[in-house]
């Protein structure tokens, strides 16, 4: 097993694929001139099955694939297929542009859960917000997928002023579709220009539904990340991630390798280890995925306090979110 200090057994690894991506959204790659990670520099398809295969054998039970946009990479469906054989649940979240084309392989895979990035319901505010005309093709992917009855995860991350009156668009969307709406607080990271006043909370979110809804909260399972919801009458759900007001950093078990091969044992933390050059010099991995867990901090990195109104974006050492891997 995986254990840090405080006792948290790590099973759950995130594995960003590319820190590329065919969408621009502010809050997560500012610049539309972003410098991306050379090939060389990224985990090669035998290396990121090499490192994956180690924390299997520690007791992984679970590999997210994500980006970047993970299905940007020319050799995405190679990836994918040899970690569909790692006796893990193997899940995605991906933007949705791609899910068309490499459908079958994230079937032959064993994928049963996808989780699709979308902000906004409005074709002309997702061109704003994405910086991409390309709404319609992830709503035909997003049936597609119901379809073939892929359980889907929307992650709507939730801006005061841009799209928090779109709430209740994306909770009716649940009363006939079996998906989970995802609502997520706005996070600081590099170059997103995050400010407090940007965040619409845990609480805001749960009065603006519950003006309209009979809300029902739902058991958590371990290491939940998101509070889920359900109301009565309604096909799918709901569920807030309330990294800032409300962390779930006490039963967190995730650990983050970026695509350059990095170990984050926290998506806040300041440091971070260089898996990747140690595989390619053929050292130990394991005492370095060990003394980096072990060194994680209580939570949100060490970062973040409690209190968000008060915190300084400009003054929090980290990567921007899309060289992370969220």
């Amino acid at each position: 097993m995986i254990v840090d200090s405080f006792g948290r057994v790590h099973d759950y690894l995130r594995i960003s694929l590319t820190d590329n991506c065919n969408f621009r959204c502010f809050y997560c790659m500012p610049e539309e001139d972003y410098d991306f990670t050379p090939a060389s520099r990224l985990m090669q398809p035998d290396e990121i099955l090499h490192l994956a295969k180690i924390f299997v054998e520690q007791g992984v039970k679970k590999i997210r694939l994500t980006g970047g946009e993970p299905l940007v990479r020319k050799d995405a469906a190679e990836i994918i297929t040899a970690l569909g054989g790692l006796p893990v649940e193997l899940v995605i979240t991906t933007n949705g542009t791609r899910i068309a084309e490499l459908l079958p392989t994230l079937i032959g895979a064993g994928i049963k859960t996808i989780n699709i990035s979308l902000d906004t319901l409005q074709p002309e505010k997702f061109l704003v917000i994405t910086r991409r005309d390309l709404f319609h093709q992830v709503r035909s992917n997003i049936e597609l997928l119901l379809q073939h009855k892929i359980t889907v995860k929307i992650n709507m991350v939730v801006m005061k002023g841009l799209n928090d009156n779109e709430i209740i668009d994306f909770i009716k969307w649940t009363k006939h579709n079996p998906i989970q709406i995802r609502f997520i607080e706005f996070m600081p990271f590099s170059g997103n220009k995050w400010t407090s006043n940007k965040m619409f909370s845990l609480q805001e979110i749960l009065s603006v539904v519950g003006k309209d809804y009979t809300i029902l909260p739902v058991k958590a399972e371990p290491h939940d990340t998101a509070k889920s919801f359900m109301i009565p009458g309604h096909e799918g759900s709901f569920a807030i991630i309330s990294t800032m007001t409300a962390p779930f950093c006490s039963t967190c078990n995730r650990m983050r390798l970026t695509a350059d091969g990095k170990l984050k044992n926290c998506l806040f933390s300041d440091g971070e280890t260089d898996l990747l050059t140690a595989l390619r010099k053929n050292e130990e991995i394991l005492p370095l995925i060990a003394a980096s867990i072990w060194s994680k901090k209580k939570e949100l990195g060490g970062q973040l306090g409690k209190h968000f109104e008060l915190l300084d974006a400009e003054s929090i050492k980290n990567r921007s979110m899309i060289t992370i891997g969220g």
